[in-house]
């Protein structure tokens, strides 16, 4: 079986507490059978750095971008483009909207989105979307900015139906996370029934939003085989049949062979 985690941020893990390095966890990754990953960046330094930590890695797959919440250093469009260019970059991003957390800054916001969309088209990649408090925005950004063509995901998704609908009709895919397996999670799984296997990723968004049972943990990219499980039996197939579903959506959307 062959599972992929589409979204983990291994540059947060606490190694220190866990005991184990990157190796490790990679490797204990593997023995659940989740034998590649997506480190997303959140920053353009932070980037560089994580580059820098997965280089020898192969299985390890890399985004470029500044996540909305990570606005207060200013960054340079020309330095973003660049650094996305890197054949080992497969996508921009994260990016998006929060209006949760950050209502001061909504313009910046926008453009930094903008900005990411446009990148993704002249590159050829695609774009790695978060939005919270933002559903309206974040679909209209999408539209103006013509992200149908450059493709891309809604990660860690939590909305509706609707929302489901409207971007499966630009062309994304939607990522699920450990959230779908929490209990007050219903309309949630209402959406993930709703949404067709062919268009679904998972993740673990780690080292947050640990799915049941490690909630109260420091989530890992391990942990993706439980999400995995779980949808495999929300969505009534073969758990092999759903880790090669999404393992083949992964190679689709972000254009990679995987190793």
């Amino acid at each position: 079986m062959y599972l992929v985690d589409s979204h983990c941020h291994l540059d947060a893990l606490d190694f220190d507490k866990q005991g184990v390095d990157l190796n490790g966890v990679l490797a204990e990754a593997k023995r659940r059978d989740v034998h590649a990953c997506l480190a997303v960046s959140t920053t353009l330094p932070g980037f560089q750095a994580l580059y820098d930590s997965v280089a020898a890695y192969s299985n390890v797959f890399l985004s470029c971008g500044v996540h909305p919440l990570n606005l207060d250093e200013p960054y340079r469009l020309e330095q973003l483009q660049a650094l996305a260019a890197a054949s080992r970059v497969v996508a921009l991003g994260e990016t998006g909207l929060d209006y949760y957390y950050q209502q001061d800054n909504i313009p910046l916001q926008q453009l930094s989105f903008r900005q990411h969309i446009q990148v993704g088209n002249a590159l050829n990649k695609p774009v790695i979307v978060h939005t919270r408090d933002a559903r309206k925005d974040t679909l209209a950004i999408l539209k103006e900015e013509n992200a149908r063509d450059c493709g891309g995901v809604l990660h860690c998704f939590t909305e509706d139906c609707d929302t489901a609908r409207q971007l499966l009709d630009l062309g994304f895919y939607i990522s699920f996370s450990g959230i779908v397996t929490f209990r007050n999670a219903d309309a949630l799984r209402e959406a993930a029934r709703y949404v067709p296997l062919d268009r679904m990723l998972i993740e673990t968004d780690s080292p947050y939003l640990a799915p049941v049972p490690h909630r109260g943990k420091e989530n890992r990219p391990a942990y993706v085989r439980d999400v995995a499980e779980y949808l495999a039996v929300l969505k009534r197939v073969e758990l092999e049949a759903f880790a090669q579903a999404t393992s083949h959506n992964f190679r689709q959307l972000f254009k990679v062979e995987l190793p």
